[in-house]
């Protein structure tokens, strides 16, 4: 799927949780709840990343890796400025998650 195609499915899902929260359908926390899930994650910066694994998370790159699930090579890449490379996609609604809620909210 296309960003562009996901970025319209997202704004049409917002829409319609508005409306049913003016039709009293749908909770206010579900609305913000739901405009939560659709926003896309912000982008991650090396510093950032090495900050909520060692601040948030408290793991080494491995366990942290594992628990992304990605290569420990990858949360290198991640966290070395020199790469170029940045979280995308769950990755990065991953690490979204744990930086608001720590790493417990993914321990279920």
């Amino acid at each position: 799927m296309t960003a562009k195609k996901t970025d319209r499915i997202s704004a049409e899902m917002v829409e319609m949780a508005v409306l049913l929260n003016k039709h009293e359908v749908l909770s206010a926390h579900d609305l913000d709840r739901i405009k939560a899930l659709s926003s896309p994650p912000p982008t991650y910066s090396p510093e950032r990343v090495a900050q909520i694994r060692i601040k948030k998370a408290k793991m080494s790159q491995s366990v942290f890796a594992g628990f992304l699930n990605v290569t420990t090579s990858t949360v290198q890449k991640w966290e070395s400025p020199a790469s170029g490379k940045h979280p995308g996609g769950a990755a990065a609604k991953l690490l979204q998650i744990i930086e608001k809620k720590g790493i417990e909210a993914l321990a279920v």
